[in-house]
């Protein structure tokens, strides 16, 4: 299904449209992928949702050559990433929107943050930066191996491969 609407930009109030469109993702399930692109004012919205409910998962996947940087994944607006190699951990905020890329499209992602940190950070921080970009390129080139986790409370999030580890896990409710 592809649906098209027209709305208001909630930045500057121009007329929009959103783009509704559903994919079936095999061995995951139906998503709903919710785009729009303010063409006066450039706001960018984009979100997945999926159309079924799942058991809380953990997905462990190695990034082993440059092929896996093409796998398909998909982060629910609930799923946090990480990369412990990197140090990377993307904890998913109020406003966190979620996305469908693959692994590379990940590692651009967190490029792309870096280079804010190279331009407004501290030395240390800055340092900190390069060396984490210089391991994302030894990445991209197949010689510096990763481990992409992702784990979802809601169970919408996938690694779409067959060395994917998928096992779930309890929430823990207790507090202190």
């Amino acid at each position: 299904m592809r649906q098209e609407v027209r709305g208001t930009c909630p930045a500057c109030g121009e007329e929009v449209e959103y783009l509704y469109e559903t994919e079936n993702i095999p061995y995951f399930s139906e998503i709903l992928i919710i785009t729009c692109s303010c063409p006066l004012c450039g706001y960018r919205f984009s979100d997945v949702q999926s159309l079924t409910s799942r058991e809380p998962v953990r997905i462990e996947f190695p990034v082993t050559s440059e092929e896996d940087l093409m796998v398909r994944v998909v982060r629910s607006t609930q799923g946090e990433i990480q990369i412990p190699e990197l140090g990377v951990e993307i904890t998913p905020g109020p406003a966190c929107e979620g996305f469908v890329s693959n692994v590379e499209g990940i590692l651009m992602r967190i490029d792309k943050v870096l280079d804010s940190a190279i331009i407004d950070g501290d030395d240390e921080q800055r340092r900190n930066a390069m060396d984490l970009k210089e391991k994302i390129a030894l990445v991209k080139t197949g010689s510096f191996r990763i481990t992409l986790i992702i784990i979802d409370p809601m169970g919408n999030s996938v690694i779409d491969s067959d060395r994917a580890k998928k096992e779930s896990y309890e929430i823990c409710t207790d507090s202190l």
